[in-house]
């Protein structure tokens, strides 16, 4: 054992002699030889003081040469409104940082712009991380583009108060408490000349209407929403748009973060909440996506009278229900209620509804989904002995679909009335399991339910259908009549197609 020890050592002290023979903290100068992922860096567009999600960009060093980079700066100094973190340090400028040869560094780089030119709507903002000086100087743009905004949230003008909003949407049968702020007069229209960015519920009191004009932009912080109190208001007015791309008609409720990577993140607000003894609201042309609830109605017991008219409106990407309604009075036209955590429509309590040429379908791909994509009962899931009665469940010339195999659920009990009605329409239902539901032309009639429907791509909730589609000229021609035109313009009064849209040549 002695001997193996007087080999092993002699090699420990060449090991570090030749170590310390090493020029590991010798550098040389990096010399302009820096290569870089990303010649410009866009941090997409945000929100005037709104800060950006956080961006990469990676510096190289290809040569054999452990070197040193004397300076890493913002070409706008201090003044700058980006911010920069290289290799784990915060700053807007660095020293004398070493790369190894065919290695490289992390810059990570953040932006919080203030517009404060009043007329300016839009600033495009631009600066750039120079690297070392003089003529070996290297340069990577950074491009972002701040929007200006009316911010709404709860201060001396709009004053605050705490609301307890008992709406769920998890799977905690708690009530949840977020901040409220008045609605004043001078906030009661919406108007389409700047976004609007909301924190935590605007209330639209007793007495009080809230309108919304053609083309706005409603953008919601997380937890936030609208809350519409007994005896107030909403009407939204938006209108078809020329270019569908642009969508500059309608108008549009989403979250405030703009990059695109958050354009399809799930539960990023909370809801539009109408809520009990509100009565005539008014929805026309409005997109709603990326809610936890995208609209929840609730009405009152046997009220006759309209909760809601909700028409050529779309809904889709809610964490768990995109229109929930409780024992509310909804009618509906030309509705796309596309996919969500649980049901696409959510039907408790009872109430009256009528919907007509919706498309209902649910493709829910980010977890398992348990519910179907319609389901109407007499109580409530969470409350199973409260319950009312279902006066009127109407839907004609209608799509029920999804990617569950059984995308309709009736729940009734035996001391409430329970009416609905099925007419021309495509229900998703399995063939085993359509024994399970009445073979009753008083409940279905002139059903589908089963066949290729043709989407476009019902992953990205885009449910417009081709040529191809089971749904081809299988409305009654009477119900078409009612709502003449799909949710494009596009007439369907000859050969009625199921649905919100009537088909069109596929995009390829």
């Amino acid at each position: 054992m002695r001997t193996k020890i007087f080999i092993i050592l002699p090699l420990l002290f060449a090991i570090l002699w030749s170590a310390s023979c090493r020029k590991d903290f010798e550098y040389a100068p990096s010399n302009g030889h820096l290569s870089f992922s990303k010649d410009t860096v866009y941090l997409d567009t945000v929100f005037s003081n709104i800060g950006s999600s956080t961006y990469t960009l990676k510096v190289f060093n290809d040569t054999k040469d452990d070197v040193v980079i004397t300076n890493i700066a913002l070409e706008n100094g201090t003044a700058s409104f980006y911010r920069l973190n290289v290799d784990g340090v915060a700053g807007k400028k660095f020293d004398n940082i070493p790369i190894y040869a065919k290695d490289s560094l992390f810059i990570l780089i953040e932006t919080t712009i203030g517009i404060v030119e009043p007329t300016a709507n839009e600033l495009l903002y631009t600066d750039a991380i120079q690297f070392d000086s003089g003529p070996y100087q290297q340069s990577v743009q950074l491009v972002t583009l701040a929007k200006d905004a009316i911010f709404l949230y709860p201060n001396d003008e709009l004053k605050s108060q705490s609301e307890i909003i008992d709406v769920q949407v998890d799977e905690s049968t708690e009530p949840i408490e977020l901040e409220g702020f008045v609605l004043t007069d001078d906030y009661l229209t919406f108007k389409n000349d700047k976004p609007y960015v909301v924190y935590g519920y605007a209330i639209v009191e007793e007495n009080k209407k809230l309108n919304i004009e053609a083309g706005s932009r409603i953008h919601f912080h997380q937890n936030s929403g609208i809350l519409v109190k007994n005896g107030g208001s909403i009407s939204i007015n938006g209108e078809l748009s020329d270019n569908q791309k642009l969508l500059e008609g309608e108008v549009l409720f989403e979250g405030d973060r703009l990059e695109p990577d958050f354009d399809n993140v799930t539960g990023q607000w909370g809801a539009i909440w109408i809520s009990s003894g509100s009565q005539n609201n008014t929805i026309n042309y409005l997109t709603i996506k990326n809610a936890q609830i995208g609209l929840f109605v609730e009405g009152r017991e046997n009220n006759p009278e309209s909760t809601l008219t909700i028409t050529n409106t779309k809904i889709f990407n809610s964490s768990t229900t995109n229109l929930w309604a409780r024992n509310a009075n909804i009618t509906g036209e030309n509705l796309v209620i596309g996919s969500a955590g649980n049901s696409s429509l959510l039907i408790e309590n009872g109430g009256y509804y009528n919907f007509t040429h919706s498309t209902i379908s649910n493709y829910w791909n980010k977890g398992f989904r348990f519910n179907a994509a319609l389901e109407i009962r007499n109580d409530t899931r969470t409350n199973p002995e409260v319950a009312y009665d279902l006066q009127k469940a109407e839907f004609k010339n209608s799509i029920i679909d999804g990617n569950s195999q059984i995308e309709i659920s009736l729940s009734p009990n035996e001391q409430h009335t329970f009416n609905y009605s099925f007419e021309n329409c495509f229900i998703k239902i399995n063939e085993s399991n359509a024994s399970n539901y009445p073979d009753n032309t008083a409940f279905f009639s002139n059903i589908i339910m089963s066949g290729e429907l043709d989407y476009f791509s019902p992953i990205e909730n885009d449910f417009r259908i081709g040529f191809e589609s089971e749904a081809l000229n299988k409305g009654d021609v009477n119900t078409a009549n009612t709502v003449p035109y799909d949710i494009l313009g596009i007439s369907r009064i000859s050969s009625p197609d199921l649905g919100a849209y009537q088909a069109i040549e596929k995009e390829f």
